[in-house]
């Protein structure tokens, strides 16, 4: 027996005080967008069953859900849930990704999608070159390097430090982004949100690419997240992951300020873990690492440098 029916949506009624008005706007402008999404959902879930040929009753058959939730889906109505959404998917054939995400702007994705799925690591890497403009080569030639890894690994420190060494420009890419735009940090997540912080961060990024002379980039902790702009650091600049324990990281914040020194140091290391745990594989994608657990920042500017004058072919001045 077809089954699924969608959820209503209800708003609270009764006078708004002066205060809650505000509130109340914003939330009508995310009710707004959540309706604009239902709406692009819906008419790409009908374009997918006409296309196939397949009518509401046939759908329902092979869906198991009734014609009412599809009728419904369709127009747009209400919430809608993953898992039945994954069943119309898999009753017509389709990519769940490409019923929620799809863009019409691009109608060649699906193919390319798939070639890209059978593509080999060379061809991958000529399609990225094309795609990002042809002068990634070009720009990995100079000397730069990016310190990456999680909070409180030293990439701040540690790269003023060795630029001093080594005579090179240090650039902290927050501060870069600051300056650029004249606001804090948490002035550009407040106004423009995650979405727009990194928009920003990539457009500064790829400036830096420009920038002639040797230098030694600091990043947020967070940039390896981003898929294009960590694709962009990997490939622009001679990439360090500095490592450290996850008690090291927690103390090294602490010791900043950044982190109160009371409060459930339980549930703060337990998110470290699991923040560290979920980055790792995307750290390790850095052409070298640094190991700062347990030894001196001296030993630790000593380990990076000579790292960076292996990769550069720089000799040590005595």
């Amino acid at each position: 027996m077809p089954v699924g029916t969608l959820g209503c949506r209800t708003r609270p009624g009764g006078p708004a005080s002066p205060n809650g008005r505000k509130a109340n706007g914003a939330m009508a402008g995310v009710i707004d967008q959540e309706n604009h999404f239902l709406a692009d959902l819906g008419r790409r879930v009908r374009h997918a069953r006409t296309v196939r040929g397949l009518s509401r009753k046939v759908l329902s058959q092979l869906s198991g859900l009734s014609e009412r939730y599809i009728a419904q889906l369709e127009g747009g109505q209400g919430n809608v849930s993953i898992i039945l959404l994954r069943r119309v998917a898999n009753a017509m054939g389709v990519r769940l990704d490409d019923l929620i995400t799809g863009d019409d702007s691009v109608p060649d994705w699906p193919v390319i999608r798939d070639l890209l799925t059978k593509a080999d690591p060379n061809q991958i890497a000529a399609a990225k070159d094309i795609l990002s403009g042809g002068n990634r080569n070009e720009a990995s030639n100079g000397a730069r390097v990016a310190l990456i890894g999680l909070r409180g690994a030293g990439k701040s420190t540690l790269g003023k430090l060795a630029a001093e060494r080594l005579g090179w420009t240090f650039v902290e890419l927050n501060a870069e982004i600051e300056r650029e735009n004249a606001l804090s940090v948490q002035e550009i997540f407040a106004i423009y949100g995650q979405e727009g912080y990194r928009r920003l961060e990539q457009a500064a990024l790829r400036r830096l690419t420009e920038q002639p002379g040797p230098l030694i980039l600091a990043t947020s902790g967070g940039i390896v997240a981003e898929p294009l702009t960590y694709d962009l650091l990997l490939q622009a600049f001679y990439t360090v992951w500095l490592r450290a324990r996850p008690e090291e990281h927690m103390n090294r914040v602490r010791e900043q300020g950044h982190l109160p020194t009371t409060g459930d140091h339980a549930s703060a290391m337990q998110e470290l873990r699991a923040v560290l745990a979920s980055r790792e594989p995307l750290y390790a994608r850095a052409a070298a690492q640094v190991d700062t657990s347990d030894i001196p920042v001296s030993v630790m500017l000593d380990r990076l440098t000579a790292t960076i004058e292996t990769r550069f072919g720089l000799a040590r001045a005595e």
